[in-house]
């Protein structure tokens, strides 16, 4: 018999995204619920969105950190990004 997959809530919202040179507003969708994270290997998967250059940008960067609109910091891993979106995929941890 096959599992159902429980299906993690989708947390939109505005915050800010930080990496080496930069620093500017964005809108995110986190698939989980972030306050849930705790240290350790766990992570949740997001996107953000943000002009097309900014996107690409922070993609090639790497890694950054993600403010939330409630003010918590989470270290992001960029994990995708299509050349002229406006749309990056990541990895959030603690």
């Amino acid at each position: 018999m096959a599992h159902a997959r429980k299906q993690l809530p989708v947390i939109p919202g505005e915050g800010e995204l930080r990496y080496r040179g930069f620093r500017g507003q964005v809108e995110y969708q986190i698939q989980g619920e972030p306050s849930s994270l705790r240290f350790g290997p766990a992570r949740l998967r997001g996107a953000l969105t943000a002009s097309p250059e900014i996107a690409e940008d922070a993609f090639r960067q790497g890694e950054g950190q993600l403010v939330l609109e409630n003010g918590s910091v989470y270290r992001i891993t960029m994990l995708g990004h299509t050349a002229g979106s406006g749309t990056a995929y990541f990895e959030m941890r603690i």
